[in-house]
């Protein structure tokens, strides 16, 4: 008798997304990070124990949570059927505009987490990003090399390291652009990431220097704007 009612008042187990939700409603409510896993957990009501199932410490949930972001990016561009043909260019832009997307419906908790250490340890914010910045870069590198596997001659293949560290420098200024953007439906973002994902491309691909012109004025009129 007694071990049944031990199993029937068993707790339902916490899983990993869950945690994921808990901390973010958590920071977003007490608009302040929990100081340690046992504070966290006793406020959110679930066993510390299981925390550490998942994760090794806040710190490694505040990564988990930017990972989980590229990792959900990731499946919706490969649910459309049409992705797998792109060009490199086009899965870039797919991977930006997606990515944006989930940005705009999580918005509140990015700006908070990116927000919360300006002006007193922006290496705070570096060190969340840190797993992100090898998943995009290494994102840009498959693309890059995709592209470099079609072409016969060396000397029009495009350096992999130097375009997967441009494209990872090129999120994080989208990232501020889009922290700032206060147009309907973040249009501007979407015409940030257009603009400088084809510069991009181009300066690679060796074509006329328009779309780096036009791009540069783009960004000196947001910036002065």
């Amino acid at each position: 008798m007694t071990a049944k009612k031990v199993s029937s008042t068993k707790k339902k187990e916490i899983t990993k997304s869950e945690f994921i939700t808990l901390y973010m409603e958590y920071v977003l409510e007490q608009e302040c990070f929990p100081k340690t896993v046992y504070k966290f957990c006793k406020e959110s009501k679930v066993e510390e124990q299981a925390f550490y199932k998942f994760f090794g410490s806040l710190d490694t949930l505040q990564k988990v949570i930017w990972n989980t972001f590229f990792s959900m990016t990731m499946d919706l561009a490969d649910k459309n059927k049409e992705y797998e043909a792109y060009s490199s260019r086009e899965k870039m832009l797919t991977f930006f505009y997606t990515f944006f997307e989930l940005m705009t419906a999580n918005r509140s908790y990015v700006l908070f987490v990116l927000q919360y250490h300006q002006g007193m340890d922006r290496m705070k914010n570096m060190m969340q990003l840190k797993d992100l910045r090898i998943l995009v870069k290494e994102f840009a590198s498959d693309l890059i090399k995709e592209g470099n596997d079609t072409k016969q001659f060396k000397f029009t293949k495009k350096p992999v390291h130097l375009f997967s560290e441009g494209a990872w420098l090129q999120l994080v200024f989208l990232l501020k652009f889009w922290m700032k953007d206060e147009s309907a439906g973040f249009e501007k973002t979407d015409m940030a990431i257009e603009k400088s994902v084809n510069t991009i491309f181009d300066v690679f691909d060796h074509t006329p220097l328009d779309n780096v012109i036009d791009f540069g004025k783009f960004l000196w009129q947001e910036t002065v704007s």
